[in-house]
């Protein structure tokens, strides 16, 4: 079900579409807060006290943070992730992504990169690895790595909270009907980038993470989801949708029927020429393929 072999469909799946890397907010306990990325104390010149991850944040923008936030060479924290132990399931091989978890984490004179990226990796198995996250992926046949691999897609696909069930439901259709799941988000990560269209060179990259040639999920997580995010993936919202669109802010469409896609993409594309659009929106496809 999860296998990435070549793909034998060619629909186009468009994304909800807003920049997956710029977050305003902070993650304290998976909820959103108002907080600056570091708590300083008066004196603008203090060393931060507090770090910020906020959801949906990559691996890498982790990295640079906890660089700034110690003050360390830009590349420290990477070089630490030989000598930090990280407790990470088999299936990560190492890599991090997906198990750095959001939240605020205490900076003392005594942090480092390493006790920072285990903090983080621990917080993340406390709350994947019990009730009910384990127990969720299992219903749903797959471990927990591979619902923390959904849930990423869904934390940088969903327009907002209450979507991230449909969302998850889409990729569970697409997965289960052997259609490559073709979301825009895995091209960004492929790609390094945070954009807002996706063009038809783009989705012919040689790239594990390039989902419209690769069927099943792409081989880690693509960023680092919140809890919400993961409950989502482990209980998606029923329905039949395989397609979505936000054709204007709080108004993402989800549908099963390719023709009713083809005309919310359609008045999507003429709300943007008209100048409608938020700049958050991404721009689908003029002519999704089938």
């Amino acid at each position: 079900m999860y296998q990435n072999t070549p793909s034998r469909s060619s629909i186009r799946l468009t994304r909800r579409g807003r920049l997956v890397l710029i977050a305003t907010g902070a993650v304290v306990a998976g909820t959103a807060v108002a907080v600056p990325l570091f708590s300083l104390d008066s004196d603008k010149d203090a060393k931060p006290t507090s770090l910020v991850i906020p959801e949906g944040w990559r691996a890498s923008q982790i990295y640079d943070a906890v660089d700034k936030s110690l003050a360390r060479p830009a590349g420290t924290t990477r070089k630490a992730l030989a000598k930090a132990a990280l407790k990470l399931p088999n299936d990560a091989e190492g890599n991090p992504e997906g198990y750095l978890f959001p939240a605020t984490y205490p900076l003392n004179d005594r942090t480092t990169p390493e006790s920072l990226l285990s903090f983080m990796v621990n917080t993340a198995n406390q709350k994947f690895n019990g009730a009910p996250i384990a127990a969720g992926a299992q219903r749903n046949a797959m471990n927990v790595y591979q619902a923390v691999t959904i849930a990423s897609i869904v934390q940088a696909e969903a327009a907002t909270k209450a979507d991230m069930g449909k969302v998850a439901r889409v990729i569970f259709n697409r997965l289960e009907r052997g259609m490559p799941l073709q979301m825009d988000s895995t091209i960004n990560y492929a790609l390094n980038r945070s954009t807002l269209k996706t063009t038809e060179a783009d989705t012919r990259i040689d790239s594990p993470y390039n989902s419209y040639q690769r069927m099943g999920l792409p081989p880690t997580p693509i960023d680092n989801p919140g809890e919400e995010a993961v409950r989502a993936a482990i209980s998606p919202t029923p329905g039949d949708w395989l397609y979505f669109v936000t054709v204007k802010p709080g108004d993402t469409r989800f549908t099963a029927d390719y023709g009713e896609h083809l005309r919310n993409v359609a008045e999507f594309n003429a709300n943007q020429k008209s100048g409608g659009a938020q700049t958050s929106q991404s721009a689908p496809p003029a002519q999704p393929k089938k």
